[in-house]
């Protein structure tokens, strides 16, 4: 433990997770989505939190609901954290700690691509805390810590289903046996060595030892395609369906997705389930509706019964009130009877006894009274009697009636208390089932015993099972040293970390931040860009393997034919090489076009200069070699043809091709040729090393781009087993199954690479071993005569024109220009221009739209070519031409109509130099790529209008001050005594003097050619 509480090394994993956020936050994000942000307010400012309102034009879906980072527009400082939100109106709300000020104008933001680092962080704070769900030990096995347990299974057909008969090689049978009865596995996977095959039998066997299994992957891709082999596996499996197999995240491949969506995906379970519980309260519910309709018809039965039984006792009730009250009515009828003969006796109330006979009579008629008020309440009881009788009656006989039916409706049924029972225990279930439903998530993390996850996904989530008995890291060679760390301490018993350690690292950028010290950069390598292989001691210093019984080398691929192999083993794999598994036959129809397994396309001698900031970047030439092999390889059936819509699987473009290149911007140059080629753009076509990395196709064509800078770019500098170059380098060239085409500008690689640069190994084998053509097989050099007898079709191909052709070529195309022309010469010299002013002057006076872009005059080097360029412009504006100024342009192009491109060395209102070479290309969206990426590398300035007299024209500009001629001093630049001096370097020498004659001046020590005879366009590659 250290100071702070954490184990070793969580606080150099700290360290370095803090200096990859500062990094992103340093970084200007080039290629990242940004939005620009103007007309900012500041609307609150509170607690160092400040509060803006900014309008936006065009807003990024992708920036919702995520953390962002913003910066004004034009600063190169640190990006700031910050909240974004987009209301109805367009308008952007803007939260930051960041002070912008209190009226921004302009301001951008971007999504916080540091935010996962960030998440690590605040994981890694936690190690050594209660609750903490990593194991320091286990996670130390990860960087060489530790004594982990190593063995193997006596009997792995115990574990893995049909162990005997399946077609794994030793290797991988030592792999799979060793996995399953160690603490930790380092599996060596390189290229098409059937690493997700092991891996799966690996997690296949796991899950029968009854242990549940974590498997991880950098990408999204690579974990469902892992996953659907796993699936495969373990589809007859007991609970399958219900998600003993999941998969945490949203799932990318379209076949896992189709063929097991339902029982991986948890919300698709969940669904499932609910739906197989929704299922069973509605049976049961059914059920209950029934059981208590059973009740009903057996309280029906008991109540009939019961409403027989009152009406039959109300009968008899009733007759014995009745005979009641009718004895009662006879006795008080006698009575009644016996007192009036009584009253008769008495007679009237006269006489001496009058007073004496009334009271008499007055007893006598109180008890008639009495009587007759007896018998007729006597006989209201016996009419009530008679009506209850009635009634009774009535009611009995329907009771007889309806007991009759109810009877026989209740036959078959269980007795009464069976179907109470029944319906108590039906209620329970349905209840049981609701409060099920309500934990279904639980319920669906319960069931699973293989859980397959991004490497991000499962070190910021809290927890994504309830207990982690196996980790699996596949593809480790991309995944940083901190989340490697953390992942595998979340295994309780066992660690498998699978990858190859020579194909694409992690993607970091502490390790190369130029803002951090040397120093911080170091703990960077160290602790981030590093890999598990590496940090475990399986890797020496030179990228050499270590025999380690912890870890097992696959060494027999699969994919690719043996010449492929060879050229891959040469790059990547020189202390291991491969063994080829499979056969030396082509999947595809033989096409003469590609008739070796191995194609080297040279471009030497058909070298274009590129334009803008990083010309190394694009490769005009190479462009156009693979349009038309595509174009060849359409001819020969290998490829759809152009706006085929009916392709069957197996046979689409993506389905055989894959056109891989270094950079980003070569890749757009690529997808505009090929989408106009194919007629559509194909998704997964053409796209950079590190897309294509975990597929495969029977066709690669790798464009190594270099030959249009003057070195051959960031991709190319790395040597060693182990560096960037190394690694990309591999991931490109064994994606190829049965054909790997690289076009190459060997002569410009030859001249820059490193002796020991694992890329001129390649070049090297390939000019040994591969069939090699020339650029001029694919594109023919043409002459201008023969531009009027070409078909449309053979017009539409690249071409390449020598210098003494190009004139005569490019004047073709501008006599038959219909809408507009646009020349980029950055310099000019007095002859060509004037034949170009009378070559233009008739297109203007026709209506066409001219313009040309030069450099401005006040970037001469000399006063006196300031006023001759100055000339020269006006020579043009005189034609009708529009001419534009663009500050230190390079550009060397001409477009026609905005469908004819014309891209090479020569500036076109320069002197022609011997070797300068041009390539007409027909194809409107290189045209639109390459008037696009001469705007964004332009420094803004006004544009010259047409032409006006002198009386009319504006004041010139003052010429800004030269360099002083010093009489005792030579510089590059300088024309003295007819010398044009030069800036060579020693290794450029011998160049220098083949193409320009140059000459060395002892006493001045500078190279120098004749000023009559080498323009200083020229010469520019050795000027300032």
């Amino acid at each position: 433990m250290t100071e702070t509480g954490h184990p070793y090394p969580v606080e150099e994993f700290l360290t370095a997770v803090r200096a990859e956020i500062l990094a992103e936050h340093r970084s200007d994000a080039d290629g990242a989505v940004k939005v620009a942000l103007s007309k900012g307010r500041l609307l609150a400012h509170s607690g160092g939190t400040r509060e803006y309102l900014f309008e936006c034009r065009t807003w990024q879906d992708s920036l919702d609901g995520v953390p962002v980072l913003a910066r004004p527009s034009r600063s190169r400082k640190a990006w700031g954290l910050a909240e974004a939100s987009r209301a109805p109106d367009g308008t952007v709300r803007l939260v930051t700690r960041a002070d912008l000020g209190t009226a921004p104008a302009n301001v951008q933001i971007r999504k916080d691509d540091a935010a996962g680092w960030a998440a690590l962080a605040e994981r890694l704070e936690t190690v050594g805390e209660q609750d903490s769900p990593v194991d320091p030990d286990h996670a130390g096995w990860l960087v060489g810590r530790g004594n982990p347990r190593t063995g193997r299974a006596e009997n792995p057909g115990r574990w893995v289903a049909n162990w005997a008969g399946l077609q794994l090689n030793p290797r991988q049978r030592d792999a799979v046996a060793q996995a399953l009865a160690s603490d930790v596995l380092f599996l060596w996977g390189p290229p098409g060595t059937g690493k997700t095959d092991v891996v799966g039998h690996i997690v296949e066997g796991s899950f029968r030892q009854g242990l549940r299994v974590l498997f991880l992957a950098p990408t999204n891709v690579a974990v469902d395609q892992a996953l659907e082999r796993m699936c495969s596996l373990l589809e007859h499996e007991e609970g399958f369906a219900e998600g003993i197999v999941q998969r945490a995240g949203n799932i990318v491949l379209p076949s896992l997705r189709s063929r097991y969506g339902d029982q991986v995906d948890p919300a698709r379970i969940a669904a499932l389930l609910v739906e197989s519980i929704d299922r069973q309260i509605g049976t049961a519910t059914d059920q209950l509706k029934g059981a208590r309709a059973a009740i009903a018809l057996h309280d029906r039965v008991r109540d009939l019964e019961s409403d027989l039984a009152t009406a039959t006792a109300e009968i008899a009730g009733a007759g014995r009130d009745h005979a009641a009250a009718a004895r009662t009515v006879a006795t008080a009828d006698t009575l009644a009877v016996q007192l009036r003969l009584k009253m008769e006796k008495v007679g009237p109330p006269t006489g001496f006894r009058a007073e004496r006979r009334a009271a008499k009579l007055s007893d006598v008629w109180m008890a008639l009274a009495a009587e007759e008020d007896r018998a007729a309440q006597a006989r209201e009881a016996v009419a009530r009697a008679v009506r209850r009788h009635t009634a009774g009656e009535k009611q009995a006989a329907e009771a007889r009636r309806d007991l009759s039916g109810a009877h026989a409706v209740v036959v078959g049924i269980p007795p009464r208390q069976t179907v109470v029972e029944s319906a108590v225990a039906l209620q329970k279930l349905i209840d049981e089932l609701g409060q099920k439903r309500k934990r279904i998530q639980d319920e669906v993390r319960s069931h699973c015993r293989v859980l397959g996850a991004t490497v991000a996904k499962a070190v910021q989530s809290r927890k994504l099972l309830d207990e982690i008995d196996v980790v699996v890291i596949d593809e480790a060679g991309m995944v940083n040293l901190p989340s490697a760390w953390f992942a595998a301490g979340l295994a309780r018993k066992r660690v498998i970390v699978a990858g190859d350690f020579r194909q694409l690292p992690a993607v970091t950028k502490g390790d190369s931040d130029r803002e951090a010290s040397e120093e911080e950069r170091a703990h960077s390598r160290e602790w981030t860009a590093r890999d598990a292989f590496h940090a475990a001691g399986l890797v020496d210093p030179s990228g050499r393997v270590v025999q380690d019984p912890r870890l097992v080398a696959l060494d027999t691929q699969y994919r690719m034919r043996e010449p492929i192999c060879a050229v891959v083993n040469e790059v990547a794999y020189p202390d291991a090489p491969l063994r080829t598994g499979r056969g030396e036959t082509s999947r595809l129809p033989f096409a003469p076009l590609i008739d070796s397994p191995v194609i080297l396309i040279d471009t030497s001698g058909r070298r274009i200069a590129g334009g803008g900031r990083k010309p190394h970047m694009t490769n005009a030439v190479h462009a156009a070699v693979i349009h038309e092999l595509v174009r060849g390889l359409q001819f020969e059936g290998i490829l759809p043809g152009r706006k085929w819509q009916e392709a069957p699987e197996g046979e689409r473009a993506t389905d055989r091709l894959a056109v891989i290149s270094p950079y980003r911007e070569q890749v757009k140059a690529l997808k505009n040729s090929l989408a106009h080629r194919f007629g559509e753009d194909y998704d997964g076509l053409v796209d950079t090393v590190h897309r294509f990395q975990g597929s495969q196709r029977p066709v690669v064509l790798l464009d190594t781009v270099a030959g249009a800078g003057k070195d051959p770019g960031f991709f190319y500098s790395g040597t060693g087993l182990s560096s960037q170059t190394c690694r990309l380098l591999n991931v490109a060239l064994s994606r190829a199954q049965d054909h790997l085409v690289v076009v190459a500008d060997v002569a410009f690689l030859r001249k820059h690479l490193a002796p020991h640069s694992e890329a001129l190994a390649m070049i090297d084998h390939l000019e040994a071993h591969a069939q090699t053509i020339s650029a001029d097989q694919l594109i023919p050099i043409r002459d201008a005569d023969q531009l009027a007898v070409l078909s449309e079709e053979e017009l539409a191909r690249p071409a390449f024109f020598e210098h003494s052709e190009v004139l005569s070529a490019v004047e073709w195309d501008v006599e038959r220009a219909r809408r507009s022309i646009e020349l980029y010469s950055a310099f000019m010299d007095a002859p060509p221009v004037r034949r170009w002013a009378r070559m233009l002057g008739p297109r203007t006076a026709a209506g066409i739209q001219v313009t040309v872009f030069t450099r401005p005059p006040e970037e001469q080097q000399e006063p006196s070519r300031v006023a001759r360029h100055r000339e020269l412009v006006q020579q043009l504006e005189a034609v009708g031409c529009r001419v534009e100024f663009r500050d230190r342009m390079h550009e060397k192009v001409l477009i026609l109509d905005g469908s004819v491109l014309w891209h090479g060395s020569k500036n076109l209102l320069a002197n022609i130099g011997p070797t300068d070479l041009m390539m007409r290309y027909t194809d409107p969206a290189s045209c639109d790529r390459v008037r696009r990426l001469m705007e964004r590398t332009r420094m803004e300035r006004p544009a010259r209008g047409p032409w006006r007299p002198a009386e009319q024209a504006a004041p010139a500009p003052e010429v800004p001050a030269q360099r002083a001629e010093e009489a005792d001093k030579v510089y590059p630049g300088l024309i003295r005594n007819g010398r044009l001096y030069l800036k060579v370097p020693y290794a450029q020498k011998d160049e220098a003097k083949r193409l320009l004659r140059a000459r060395w001046d002892k006493e001045a020590e500078h190279w120098w050619v004749d000023a009559a005879k080498v323009t200083r366009e020229q010469a520019a590659r050795w000027l300032p």
